[in-house]
């Protein structure tokens, strides 16, 4: 195991934050059976005193789970140093086998519990806890993910030894490699740009339309999460070329080191927040009818649309004022 105290925050948050979910989840079994908030029983009254307190508790630690996801990747890049043959985090997911599926788990989970939070803040502002059972049930499904990202992450941090040998990210983001980063990076240049404005464009529009007049709450979020995985496909097929410029340097984490002003971090971070805000507004959608949040979910979905549709637009403007005002040119294409 290597010693940084970076894998040791993460290895006692994601403890913590397994634990606190699995007893929430096991607590959010009782709520879905027995809650009934119109009766006055002893139990019914005992759910409704400790519901608040767990909600609470676990909203922080699935803020700090948001936190883990850049954390993990940020420590991953941080020490690439100590393996042979690494450059950036690529090299050490690639260290263990179980590199790459922590991090796909740590995505899931950022969305997850992204919504997660989105529901128990309308749940909070009701009166008679409306989405109590929305926000158990996703909860329940949430808490095998995050049991299973704690595992995994903590078997591949452990079996990390400083004297493997890895690959950097040139070999496994070429075109000669294997798998689906080969047929993005096969795709030319001009369709996979239509590709990314074109989604990006119509989420502004279903974001536009949303926040005017109420309509399309469905349509905007799952345009959102097109434009999220359009931008992360574009990342890797062209839009890293214009940061590095460099035309057979496609990698997606070598843009979070310092070389390049660690403008990586604000280009993820504002496509995970247009993520999951433009999703969360979908999943509000659902609860508009409820009574004690008829005046409450609109405002709430406008906000969230405004933070998303402002989220993609930061992205899309760094990105755009890159390719045009950049000395680097893509040829052939």
């Amino acid at each position: 195991m290597i010693l940084n105290p970076n894998i040791l925050a993460l290895f006692i948050s994601s403890l913590l934050i397994s634990l606190m979910t699995i007893y929430a989840a096991c607590y959010g079994v009782t709520i879905l059976r027995r809650w009934d908030i119109s009766s006055g029983s002893e139990l019914q009254l005992v759910l409704e005193r400790r519901t608040y307190l767990i909600s609470t508790i676990v909203s922080y630690f699935l803020a700090f789970q948001l936190v883990s996801l850049f954390l993990f990747i940020q420590t991953a890049d941080s020490i690439c140093h100590l393996f042979v043959g690494a450059m950036c985090a690529v090299g050490t997911l690639t260290a263990h086998h179980f590199g790459y599926p922590t991090l796909l788990l740590k995505l899931v989970t950022f969305i997850m519990a992204g919504l997660w939070l989105i529901l128990n803040r309308a749940d909070n502002q009701g009166y008679d806890y409306p989405l109590i059972r929305a926000k158990y049930l996703l909860l329940l499904i949430m808490a095998p993910f995050i049991l299973a990202e704690t595992v995994l992450q903590n078997i591949y941090f452990l079996g990390l030894k400083p004297d493997i040998i890895t690959s950097c990210c040139g070999s496994l983001f070429s075109q000669g490699s294997r798998g689906i980063a080969s047929e993005i990076l096969a795709m030319p240049s001009i369709p996979a740009k239509i590709l990314f404005y074109s989604s990006v464009l119509a989420t502004f529009t279903a974001g536009a339309r949303f926040f005017w007049n109420g309509k399309g709450g469905y349509l905007f979020a799952g345009l959102s999460g097109i434009a999220f995985i359009t931008s992360i496909i574009s990342m890797i097929s062209f839009i890293a070329l214009y940061f590095y410029e460099m035309p057979s340097h496609h990698c997606p984490f070598c843009i979070l080191q310092k070389e390049y002003g660690y403008i990586g971090y604000p280009l993820y971070g504002s496509l995970f927040l247009g993520a999951v805000t433009g999703l969360g507004t979908g999943v509000l959608q659902a609860y508009r009818k409820k009574e004690s949040l008829k005046l409450i979910i609109p405002v709430m979905q406008r906000k969230l649309c405004a933070i998303s549709v402002i989220s993609f637009l930061f992205f899309t403007v760094i990105v755009t004022w890159r390719i045009f005002f950049n000395s680097f040119k893509l040829e052939g294409y």
